[in-house]
């Protein structure tokens, strides 16, 4: 069992917690992912490394209420236990080496750029990060970007909040005008991730999206999180969750993200029932 040191809503639709897990905390990089069960009974769902503190031996982890199982784990308080907490699997992010970069986060997949940002800054790197949200009730760790970010850019759909208008516009003017970045880190929605790589594309600059699809085991055994990477088939879960994303499959990974919609939806209308009961 695994306990919720602490818990913060960040919005309607979004929390944070931070889970007492030391061998996990220990060994922990920036773009890894965890898989939790929320009780012995629950379904595995995989969720990327938000932050660790490895003296408190605690991981950070971020997530928005979609289906049924995350809306369990939100009902959880601070000072109960999960069930599992088994990590940290994936890939870490590549950062040795880079002196410019720019990190493009929309909605949660901010929770994932973070911890790339503040590992870059801690390696002397100059980041520019670009995050995007609908509208200004909905952005999160704006203050935590400013501090790991040598220029910062928020932008909201409605123009609520920083400048109106989507990310790949200050990305366009970013790299129109400067010739030294090093990458492009994209992180959000699969929509958002393919309209910035191809914003970035005629550029030259290299591209490095996260993906992170549906996944049960973490292992590479099931093939749940298949993706079509430069023509090959890779899994997420030990290939990824980095890849370069001009070779990326967007088409197809968007059409497999929204085989399991209409599922998400009744299972967590279910859950949000029993829970109201006292179930």
């Amino acid at each position: 069992m695994y306990k919720i040191t602490l818990r913060k809503e960040l919005n309607p639709t979004v929390t944070m917690m931070e889970i007492e897990a030391p061998l996990v905390a220990k060994k922990a990089e920036p773009g890894q992912f965890i898989i939790l069960r929320v009780n012995e009974d629950g379904e595995r769902i995989p969720l990327t490394i938000a932050g660790y503190d490895r003296e408190k031996g605690t991981v950070r982890i971020i997530f928005q209420i979609v289906g049924a199982t995350t809306t369990l784990l939100n009902a959880k308080k601070e000072g109960e236990y999960i069930q599992d907490f088994v990590g940290p699997l994936g890939v870490a992010t590549h950062i040795e080496g880079l002196k410019r970069v720019c990190i493009v986060g929309g909605g949660v997949g901010c929770a994932i750029a973070l911890p790339i940002a503040q590992a870059l800054k801690k390696n002397g790197c100059a980041v520019t990060s670009v995050v995007g949200f609908r509208n200004k009730d909905l952005v999160i760790l704006k203050e935590d970007f400013q501090e790991a970010s040598e220029r910062f850019i928020l932008m909201t759909d409605d123009g609520s909040a920083g400048r109106k208008g989507l990310v790949t516009e200050p990305l366009r003017e970013i790299l129109e005008k400067e010739k030294d970045i090093d990458k492009i880190f994209i992180i959000g929605p699969l929509v958002m991730m393919k309209f910035a790589v191809e914003c970035a594309r005629p550029f030259g600059v290299p591209t490095v999206v996260s993906m992170n699809p549906i996944m049960i085991d973490g292992t590479g055994m099931c093939g749940c999180c298949r993706l079509t990477v430069g023509g090959k088939m890779l899994f997420a879960c030990v290939d990824g969750p980095d890849f370069d994303g001009c070779l990326v499959n967007f088409d197809e990974a968007i059409s497999r993200s929204a085989q399991y919609a209409e599922f998400e939806r009744k299972a967590r209308e279910k859950t949000c029932n029993l829970l109201k009961k006292g179930c």
